[in-house]
């Protein structure tokens, strides 16, 4: 994650979309709006 802000407003770089433990699509910088985040799970091993 590069920054988030006090709404949970989330812009990543690099993102990686994952299936069933296996990479299925990149992506570049990812802006996701903080009302639409319900669950964030960080891995152990990024």
């Amino acid at each position: 994650m590069n920054n988030v802000d006090s709404y949970m407003n989330l812009i990543m770089t690099d993102a990686e979309e994952v299936s069933n433990g296996k990479v299925i699509a990149n992506y570049g910088r990812v802006i996701v709006r903080g009302n639409n985040v319900l669950f964030i799970k960080l891995e152990n091993e990024l």
